[in-house]
């Protein structure tokens, strides 16, 4: 996870299959904070967490993206050959105006449709499972009625 923004993430995201003869794909997902959500205008999103227990969760839903996607279905019997071959996960805590990222993630992979599909795994599994909320703030509104949700939608 990353206070400081913009991360290094973004870079580092970009690197994750550069020199690796291995990955044919890189999937990426940038989630940014949108400007309306039912018809409010949204001003900024706020993210908290627990830390700690967060990034074990992620690194625990890294490693079940490992274990889900184990076997590339372009491995042969002499060369297994790995789906995920590279990951990276960064979520940002704190204030995020309208039109920034909160989240990255990315996912190298022999070929795109592992990618995609671990890609679009992680970031479920981190929407549901890590300890990590948000407060959005409308337009118009007071800040003390801003709404605090849970980190999946």
């Amino acid at each position: 996870m990353d206070t400081a923004w913009p991360p290094a993430s973004v870079e580092a995201i970009e690197e994750i299959s550069e020199g690796d003869d291995r990955a044919g794909a890189t999937a990426a997902f940038i989630g940014t904070t949108r400007n309306s959500f039912k018809g409010k205008i949204v001003t900024r999103l706020d993210y908290q967490a627990y830390s700690k227990l967060a990034i074990k969760t992620m690194s625990g839903i890294i490693r079940s993206a490992h274990e889900k996607y184990s076997d590339s279905a372009h491995k042969t019997a002499e060369s297994p050959v790995m789906s995920i071959i590279h990951c990276a996960v960064h979520h940002r805590l704190g204030t995020v105006p309208v039109g920034e990222p909160s989240i990255v993630i990315a996912v190298s992979s022999p070929h795109r449709k592992e990618a995609f599909h671990a890609c679009e795994y992680i970031l479920e599994e981190v929407k549901l499972k890590a300890q990590i909320w948000k407060r959005e703030f409308y337009e118009g509104e007071r800040e003390e009625d801003a709404e605090w949700k849970a980190n999946v939608s």
